[in-house]
């Protein structure tokens, strides 16, 4: 079964910066889309970023011009660079790989200190 394997969330200063990286294993297979998520304590999970197979990319409105998505397709690897954070950043990042089903990360922490 496909196992997503994050890191790189942490403890950064307000303007700082951070990147998450998630790569999934046990599968010989590329993913299709691959996206991260974030969710805030009482507020539900929210779309990120996303990018699909063929390299296009989506933002929250929130997030545009400050977090930058990528990937590595060989590596079945998704990143995500986040500049200029800011408190309000602060939650649990999941990162989602699609295959036949979506699969979940565990999570990672983002907390942004003011």
């Amino acid at each position: 079964q496909v196992q997503l394997v994050e890191s790189g969330g942490g403890l950064v200063q307000a303007g700082g910066s951070l990147r998450l990286v998630c790569t999934a294993t046990k599968t010989i297979f590329r993913p299709d889309a691959m996206a991260w998520y974030r969710q805030a304590p009482g507020k539900q999970r929210e779309l990120v970023a996303s990018i699909t197979s063929g390299g296009t990319t989506n933002y929250a409105d929130s997030v545009k011009g400050r977090f930058t998505i990528s990937r590595d397709a060989a590596k079945k690897t998704v990143y995500l660079q986040m500049n200029s954070l800011k408190p309000e950043d602060t939650a649990v990042y999941y990162c989602a790989a699609d295959y036949t089903i979506r699969n979940w990360g565990q999570g990672t922490q983002v907390t942004v200190a003011s």
